[in-house]
């Protein structure tokens, strides 16, 4: 039934007229649990409370299904002004986006030239961004992107997933970089042609990813809300010595807010992913498809019981 209801809701978050139906109607049926507001103004008061608990942030300006340029300039400056909130309100946070929402399906002239000016921007007041990995048909194109990008600014870093066959390449040939990742299982349906189709597989190329990363000795961001594979980090740190300076955990906004809490207590770096603006709705949906047992959340967030 699980897998039933994550094909489900992956469907859904690539429906068009749904997306634009929740633009309309705005940030209802239970998505302001995992989305901080629509506007900067509003999340700034969201990472500033989570400052306070000692949580680092890092915002995205949700959008997909950008096809045309002026929409890719209007996100482009709606990140570059994100930028300069964090930086005037002095906040500990960085900058996620996703290159669709730059123009990536427009051109890749369109979406280098936009994700320039927001990284000239994050130079300017030392944010850092990162580029958010989405579908495979988008993956290759999106690593030669941030290789170009990489070469040109430092504040940078990506994502890789770890259902993918090939990803374990893909860390090996970024290590000449000495990259800043995120690491996370992955959200979207996949072929089984390239993505493994059972968690136990996935779970434990997470692994092997992980480790081979922070033994290169590279900064790590482990985006996870499961304890085993929390538990498994903090096992690596111990083996091999590794300061807690050279990596993160990181969770989505919303989700598992006390366990955020206990590992920072517990010393550990926690960033949290929280994500804002008007299109939310394909998140969303991914969101209810990592963990159908959000649903319950939202009806109870709809119905008020």
């Amino acid at each position: 039934m699980e897998r039933v209801l994550r094909n489900f809701f992956l469907f859904l978050s690539k429906n068009k007229l749904f997306t634009k139906l929740a633009r309309k109607y705005g940030l209802r049926f239970g998505a302001g649990r995992f989305v901080a507001g629509e506007t900067m103004e509003n999340t700034a008061k969201v990472i500033e409370e989570l400052n306070r608990k000692g949580m680092d942030v890092t915002i995205d300006h949700l959008g997909e299904f950008v096809d045309n340029e002026e929409e890719a300039k209007q996100r482009t400056d709606e990140c570059i002004e994100a930028v300069h909130v964090i930086a005037e309100k002095n906040l500990h946070s960085q900058l996620s986006l996703k290159l669709t929402s730059m123009g990536l399906d427009i051109s890749e002239e369109l979406v280098v030239e936009n994700m320039r000016k927001i990284l000239e921007a994050g130079k300017k007041h030392s944010v850092f961004i990162t580029i958010d990995m989405e579908d495979y048909e988008r993956y290759e194109q999106t690593l030669r992107i941030f290789q170009q990008l990489k070469e040109e600014y430092d504040l940078i870093g990506t994502v890789l997933q770890a259902y993918l066959y090939r990803v374990e390449e893909d860390v090996a040939n970024l290590n000449e970089y000495s990259p800043n990742l995120r690491l996370v299982k992955g959200a979207y349906k996949e072929s089984p042609k390239v993505a493994f189709p059972e968690k136990k597989d996935v779970d434990e190329n997470f692994k092997k990813i992980i480790k081979m990363h922070m033994l290169n000795g590279n900064y790590t961001a482990i985006a996870t809300h499961d304890d085993a594979i929390i538990e498994y980090t903090k096992q690596l740190e111990k083996e091999h010595s590794i300061s807690r300076e050279q990596f993160e955990f990181q969770m989505l906004y919303g989700i598992r807010p006390e366990r955020q809490e206990e590992l920072v207590k517990e010393g550990y770096r926690m960033r949290v992913y929280v994500p804002y603006g008007d299109d939310w709705y394909g998140y969303f949906m991914r969101r209810l498809a990592e963990r159908p047992a959000n649903v319950g959340f939202v009806l109870k967030g709809v119905f008020g019981k």
